[in-house]
């Protein structure tokens, strides 16, 4: 027999698994992937961060993210420019911010179906719960 703990945890990776396939399924229409509007959002609000910092915002290894941003960047997405020392700084290009945009609308249609079940106020209660679990252990 499972334990409540157990189905709570099935349920949120279940609920994130079907996010993440509607997310990356709407996205191939504008012509990206989930993992790369992600990357894109994550440079969009930290305009020079290093492939460390973007790693830790989209939850990949820095080696992982590396790849991911060679091909945002051969794909005139994404701009690579020297920073201080070894660091190299991730700018978006006007193509990345278009697409970005195009995605920010794709997203917002997939996740209001997504959460569709919920009414405003239980979708701002799980926000509230999820919020804290992640804050205490992320700090």
């Amino acid at each position: 027999m499972h334990s409540e703990l157990q189905e709570l945890g099935r349920a949120v990776k279940h609920a994130q698994y079907r996010q993440h396939r509607a997310l990356d399924s709407a996205l191939s229409a504008v012509g990206t992937t989930l993992a790369q509007w992600d990357a894109l959002r994550a440079i969009s609000r930290s305009p020079g961060a290093s492939a460390r910092e973007l790693a830790a915002a989209t939850f990949q290894t820095e080696q992982a993210f590396g790849t991911l941003a060679g091909r945002l960047t051969a794909q005139s997405l994404v701009e690579r420019r020297p920073g201080h020392g070894r660091r190299i700084e991730h700018h978006l290009t006007p193509a990345g911010e278009q697409l970005l945009a195009a995605g920010h609308a794709v997203a917002d249609e997939v996740l209001a179906a997504c959460f569709s079940a919920l009414p405003d106020a239980d979708r701002a209660t799980l926000l509230d719960l999820l919020r804290r679990l992640t804050a205490e252990r992320d700090a």
